[in-house]
C-alpha cells in the first residue's frame, strides 16, 4: 500500500467527533483580552503624568525663557 492510500485509510478511521471547536479556542481569546485589558491600564496610568509635575514644568519655563530648549516637532 503506498503512501497516499495509507494516509486517506487512516484519515477515514479517525473518530469524527471534534467537539465544539469555539468552546476549544476560547481559552486563547480570553487571554488575549486579559493581555490587551492589561496593556490598557498600563497605557491609562500614565495620564496627566506632566501634570504630576506642573511646578517643576513652571519653575523651569522661567528660568530658561518661553522659548524652551528648541528640540523637538513644531520647534
Amino acid at each position: 500500500m503506498n503512501l497516499v492510500a495509507q494516509f486517506v485509510h487512516a484519515a477515514a478511521e479517525a473518530p469524527a467527533n471534534h467537539g465544539n471547536v469555539a468552546l476549544e479556542t476560547l481559552p486563547f481569546g480570553l487571554i488575549a483580552a486579559g493581555v490587551f485589558t492589561l496593556l490598557g491600564l498600563v497605557a491609562f496610568s500614565y495620564r496627566h503624568v506632566a501634570n504630576r509635575h506642573a511646578a517643576k514644568a513652571e519653575a523651569w519655563a522661567a528660568e530658561h525663557g518661553h522659548e524652551g530648549h528648541g528640540a523637538g516637532h513644531g520647534h
